[in-house]
C-alpha cells in the first residue's frame, strides 16, 4: 500500500535523501533559512521505503513556493499519485514552474519524471546551461567605460530596451502577456531588487558616454552569480557582451568568492559562446517546465 505524506520532522531528511541529487546537501540550510518547509517536502512510501518524492523552494520565509525543484520517482504511477496528493496542500492556483538539474546527456537516462510531469499538465519551456567560473581563470581586459546605474528608473528603462529581440525563453514567454516595460519592472522588482548583495556592484557599460549595456553581478543564497547581462539592440554584434561579462566577473572575483555561477539557454548561442570565451565551464544542464493551469 502506498503511503503519501510530508516529512514529520528533520529526522526524516535521510529518508528523503534516498534519491540522489545535488540539492540534497542543502536541504537543512534551506530549512534553517526558511527557503523550504517540512510540509513542502513530500514522500510516497511503500513498506516504509521511498518510491517518490517532491519538494518546493522559495527565496525567503515570506513567499509562497517559487519553484518545484525536486521530483524523483520509481514509477510513473507512484510519481503521479504523489503529485495529485501533495500539490493541493502546497500550491494555490496554477503551480509554480518546475526546475530540474540534469547532466548534459540526460536524454540518455531515465526520463520517467519528464513523461509524468507532461501527463500531469506541465510543458517544457527551455533547457539551460548551468555555468561556473573558478578562481584562477583569467579575466579579459575591458575597453568599455563603466559606471553604476543611476537608479531603478534608468535600469528598468535599459532592461525594457534589451528585451527587444531577446533570445531568452523566459523573457519571450513574459512578452506574450506583458509589455517590455512591464516585463522589465516585474523582473527588477521580483528578482534583481531582492538580492542582498551590494547594488554598488551593478554596472552600466558606456560607448561614447552613452549606455550600451549593463551587467548585474550579485549573490543569491548559495553562490555569487551573474544575474543579468543585457546589450542594447543598437550595440549588438560588437563583442560588448564579453566586456560586460568580464567586468561582472572581475567585480565578483574581487570579493574572494569561491566560484561564480550563471545560466543561459542552450539555444542562446551568442551568450553561450561569450561565457565559454570568458572561461565559464558547463557543470550541468537545467530543464524548466511550466504549468498552464491548476492540476
Amino acid at each position: 500500500m502506498l503511503e503519501i505524506r510530508p516529512l514529520r520532522g528533520r529526522h526524516e531528511l535521510d529518508l528523503f535523501r534516498r534519491f540522489p541529487s545535488s540539492l540534497n546537501d542543502g536541504l537543512e540550510a534551506d530549512l534553517d533559512a526558511g527557503r523550504r518547509r517540512l510540509d513542502w517536502l513530500w514522500l510516497a512510501l511503500r513498506d516504509g521505503e521511498p518510491v517518490a518524492r517532491v519538494a518546493w523552494w522559495r527565496r525567503d520565509a515570506v513567499e509562497d513556493p517559487l519553484v518545484m525543484d525536486v521530483f524523483d520517482l520509481a514509477t510513473e504511477d507512484d510519481g503521479r499519485a504523489l503529485l495529485d496528493a501533495a500539490m493541493p496542500h502546497v500550491v494555490t492556483g496554477a503551480p509554480p514552474p518546475f526546475v530540474r538539474f540534469v547532466p548534459a546527456d540526460w536524454r540518455d537516462h531515465d526520463t520517467t519524471w519528464l513523461d509524468t510531469l507532461r501527463k500531469a499538465g506541465a510543458t517544457p519551456l527551455v533547457e539551460r546551461l548551468r555555468l561556473e567560473w573558478r578562481p584562477g581563470t583569467p579575466i579579459a581586459p575591458t575597453t568599455l567605460e563603466f559606471r553604476e546605474p543611476a537608479g531603478r528608473d534608468e535600469l528598468v528603462g535599459l532592461m525594457a530596451q534589451v528585451v527587444e529581440g531577446s533570445l531568452d525563453a523566459h523573457t519571450q514567454a513574459d512578452l506574450t502577456r506583458m509589455t517590455p516595460r512591464e516585463q522589465a519592472e516585474s523582473q527588477y522588482d521580483h528578482e534583481l531588487a531582492l538580492y542582498d548583495s551590494p547594488r554598488e556592484w551593478w554596472r552600466v557599460g558606456l560607448v561614447d558616454g552613452e549606455p550600451a549595456g549593463f551587467v548585474i553581478p550579485a549573490r543569491n543564497p548559495t553562490n555569487a552569480i551573474i544575474a543579468y547581462i543585457g546589450v542594447l539592440p543598437a550595440h549588438r554584434g560588437k563583442g560588448l557582451v564579453g566586456e560586460l561579462l568580464a567586468e561582472g566577473t572581475r567585480i565578483l572575483a574581487g570579493n574572494d568568492v569561491p566560484r561564480i555561477r550563471a545560466n543561459t539557454d542552450v539555444t542562446n548561442a551568442p551568450m553561450a559562446r561569450a561565457f565559454a570565451r570568458a572561461g565559464y565551464v558547463t557543470i550541468e544542464h537545467q530543464v524548466d517546465m511550466v504549468w498552464e493551469h491548476s492540476m
